[in-house]
């Protein structure tokens, strides 16, 4: 029986909102703010790495590791987008 505008139709079910993955994410993106905000683990001079001191190579350090875990985090956030769109055009067929 073709679907008629007064017929009940069955709620659509939506993803939920926090799941693993975006967790991760999230994680991912923090992670480098408290690194650097919590000044006092990396406010020092020793260990120097070949003459540098901790201070100076240790933000730097996180220069790189940011730029990893937000490559991540995309490289996640696409992956789950794509699959809700996947999921949501065969829930609709």
């Amino acid at each position: 029986m073709p679907d008629t505008p007064d017929a009940p139709r069955a709620p659509e079910e939506k993803p939920p909102v926090v799941t693993p993955v975006r967790v991760v994410i999230a994680l991912c993106l923090i992670a480098p703010f408290v690194a650097m905000l919590w000044v006092g683990s990396y406010a020092k001079v020793d260990p120097a790495f070949i003459g540098i001191p901790f201070f100076y190579w240790y933000q730097m350090l996180w220069v790189f590791v940011s730029t990893a875990l937000t490559m991540v985090a995309y490289a996640l956030w696409n992956r789950d987008q794509r699959a809700r769109k996947s999921r949501k055009e065969g829930a609709s067929a």
